[in-house]
């Protein structure tokens, strides 16, 4: 066939022109590879070259290519670890997204090969294949045009092959895999899009025939990788609190700035911070994407019925890392969303969970603090919890904290009981926006007006000296009104955000006034969450007279509060349900109320007769943001 073999030999371009089978160009290669032991190297380097080429290729270098590639995957039991160190280089650093199909195939063919072939070679075969997660930094514009995105999905789709080939036939790969894909997800930090593609893999994994092998820690890394990325955005770099607004003060601007980068269309409230002081933070960006990455595939595990399971993951992950991570502002949104999906199960779990912390006797003061922190501020903000639920989370606090009050009969000292503190003012800040969706249910008041309330507020540890005064200010007004409590003294606040005692009950860690569940500042993120979220000018408390001014019906009740209507029938759902029948009140204000700020001003368009109805009412507090 035109071809001479001298001692094993062939010079490498013979074979050009010539017509060969499969077992003849195998055995050609073989030949190549075998040399390398004699000390005749012309042939090898010469393959090594074919294969390190990196320049646009012709037709014909293409064909070549694909033939030398093809004929290693038959050739890979001759491959030397040691002999074809630079062959095994070029193979490795060979990048799909360079290539069209028919060498996109040849190359996953003999990685898979290799990998199989010996136990030596999985890690290389898998730490190339989980790299091309990512195409080269010179694709960020590419990816965005339509055949940039054909040449996305013929890319991963062939790596998740390989990889799920490789783990059926390799036992051992799949543990192998979870540790390459977390390992390079915390180096991984470039350009968002290429890093929303690393994760947008990851999540492939997870879900798909490898879950049950790879999932827990691929979700994991995931949250903490999140969380990483929330703690760089520090609040000192991108708020200016006024620390003499009270938290229940309006925080409505007027927009005195060009509105032209939010869409016309978006049903978002503009907001200074997500837009403006937050727009062009890379980091930002990039944690708002990720987080709707994540937001997207907890809809898809719900939809295959396996969010339970995910939650599972999502749940022990907030436990260990994100619970104590006293600078979050956005990572514990993911599972704020994964209990919106499922209130029956993740939602209701959720809360009981924080619940049992707190109430705990085992855990660290620190833990239990930052868990009736994250409980109080998801029960007043979780628009899908009902109102059954809350009430019943509502009692168990009261239980608690009365039962502190009997065997703590001593003075205010809020340093020695901040947990009890922290307790009495979750309950408060709670009431402050479900009061009176509670006492609209006949049931449910009645739980509510025999709670021991009022024996723990007026107990000689003194918490409503000790609580926010914002806090306190707040409850007591709509207690008032609702004849729930009224206390015997008279407290003057003054406006005051904060007190020397609410200071040191807090600690240095300021839980007095962490609210992890305020608005979420991330643009992307918020549109996910406002279906599920309570804002503040959504709450009707008890001194709200509007509705007695204006006369109201029967009917007028019913569409507003189903839940007193309906009480027996679906009492479980009466909160959700009357915060829906108000969702006017945010995709209105896009016309009516300018932007949320941090820092407010008494500029409202709205009610401004009421400048204590916030949209939000302050971020996740951290010590450098004071």
């Amino acid at each position: 066939m035109g071809v001479e073999f001298e001692n094993g030999q062939a010079q490498f371009q013979d074979m050009e022109g010539v017509n060969f089978t499969d077992d003849q160009l195998v055995d050609f290669i073989r030949g190549f590879l075998t040399s390398v032991s004699l000390g005749n190297t012309d042939g090898y380097h010469q393959l090594v070259g074919v294969i390190h080429h990196r320049d646009r290729l012709s037709a014909d270098e293409v064909a070549l290519l694909v033939t030398c590639l093809k004929a290693l995957s038959g050739a890979v039991s001759c491959i030397d670890v040691v002999l074809h160190e630079s062959l095994l280089a070029a193979i490795f650093k060979m990048s799909l997204w360079d290539y069209g199909p028919n060498v996109m195939d040849a190359l996953i063919e003999l990685i898979t090969s290799l990998a199989v072939s010996s136990g030596k070679y999985v890690d290389s075969c898998l730490d190339m294949l989980v790299t091309n997660f990512m195409p080269p930094h010179s694709y960020k514009d590419f990816l965005k045009k339509p055949h940039g995105l054909t040449r996305k999905d013929e890319v991963l789709s062939r790596v998740h092959t390989a990889l799920k080939d490789i783990s059926d036939l390799v036992p051992l790969a799949p543990l192998r895999l979870e540790l390459i894909v977390v390992h390079k997800m915390q180096r991984v930090f470039f350009k968002e899009s290429l890093t929303t593609i690393y994760v947008e893999n990851m999540l492939r994994l997870e879900k798909g025939a490898m879950s049950e092998f790879v999932g827990r820690k691929i979700l994991t890394a995931l949250v903490d990788k999140l969380l990483d990325l929330d703690v760089e955005i520090g609040w000192d770099d991108i708020l200016q609190d006024d620390f003499s607004k009270g938290i229940f003060e309006i925080e409505l601007e007027d927009d005195n700035e060009s509105t032209d980068d939010i869409d016309e269309d978006s049903s978002e409230l503009p907001r200074e911070l997500s837009r403006k002081s937050l727009g062009g933070n890379v980091i930002a960006e990039t944690l708002d994407s990720l987080i709707v990455l994540t937001f997207e595939h907890l809809e898809s595990c719900e939809r295959d019925g396996r969010l339970n399971e995910v939650f599972d993951i999502l749940l022990l992950s907030f436990q260990r890392t994100v619970l104590t991570a006293y600078k979050s502002k956005f990572a514990q949104f993911v599972i704020f969303y994964a209990c919106a999906l499922d209130l029956e199960v993740c939602g209701a779990r959720f809360a009981v969970t924080l619940a049992d912390m707190f109430i705990s006797r085992n855990g660290l003061p620190l833990t239990r603090m930052s868990a009736i922190s994250y409980l109080a501020s998801y029960l007043s903000r979780g628009k899908f919890l009902s109102t059954s639920l809350v009430t019943t989370i509502l009692k168990r606090l009261v239980d608690w904290c009365l039962e502190y009050g009997k065997t703590h009969d001593v003075d205010l000292n809020p340093k020695a009981h901040k947990i009890f503190y922290s307790g009495c003012q979750a309950i408060m800040y709670v009431l402050c926006f479900r009061m009176r969706s509670i006492l609209e249910i006949p049931r449910l008041k009645s739980q509510l007006l025999l709670m021991p309330i009022g024996r723990i507020l007026t107990h000689r540890l003194s918490p409503l000296k000790v609580c926010l005064p914002s806090i306190v200010e707040e409850f007591l007004r709509q207690a008032k009104v609702a004849n729930l409590f009224t206390p015997s003294e008279t407290f003057i606040f003054n406006g005051l955000l904060e007190s020397e005692y609410s200071k040191t009950f807090g600690g240095i860690e300021r839980l007095d006034m962490f609210f992890p569940y305020d608005p979420c500042l991330l643009k992307r993120c918020d549109r996910y969450l406002r279906p599920y979220f309570v804002y503040w000018s959504m709450v009707r408390p008890t001194y709200d007279e509007e509705e007695e001014d204006e006369g109201s019906s029967d009917e007028d009740v019913a569409e507003v509060f189903p839940d007193k209507i309906e009480e027996n029938l679906m009492d479980d759902e009466a909160m959700a349900r009357s915060y829906d029948d108000r969702e006017f009140d945010l995709d209105e204000f896009d016309n009516a109320l300018d932007k949320m700020s941090i820092t407010p001003r008494n500029s409202l368009p709205l009610r401004q007769d009421c400048v204590r109805m916030p949209s939000r009412i302050r971020p996740s507090m951290s010590p450098e943001s004071l």
